[in-house]
């Protein structure tokens, strides 16, 4: 089993920055590719991000490239998103999850999820 914890979500203004932490607990840490979800209202949960377990490998949305950058620190077992340039797309819920084997995108590969953080960009 592995728990997540999502923390950092709040609210800023368009063209401004969050970093989003996602702590894990649990066994197989080591092995855990860890990612990131959204769900906007009204929409449908989409893949943000994912990170292999040596965090070497990653793989971003096209919605987020080159404003977005995830990272992990394996020795506190934490995953972090930071998100530069936001807009208000990017307005929703953030969920962390996390899987074992290669970095997939499909939400139904990953079996464990945190309860999500809110992020709301203002225009």
């Amino acid at each position: 089993q592995v728990q997540l914890v999502e923390s950092g979500g709040g609210l800023v203004q368009s063209g401004g920055s969050l970093r989003l932490s996602c702590a894990a607990s649990g066994r197989f840490l080591s092995t855990i590719v860890m990612g990131w979800f959204r769900q906007a209202p009204g929409k449908e949960r989409e893949f943000v991000v994912a990170i292999n377990s040596s965090g070497r490998s990653t793989n971003y949305a096209d919605s987020v490239k080159g404003r977005f950058t995830i990272s992990r620190d394996n020795a506190k077992n934490t995953v972090y998103l930071q998100m530069n340039s936001l807009n208000t797309e990017d307005t929703a819920v953030y969920y962390c999850a996390a899987r074992q084997g290669s970095l997939l995108s499909m939400e139904k590969y990953y079996y464990y999820w945190g309860q999500g953080t809110q992020v709301t960009v203002s225009s």
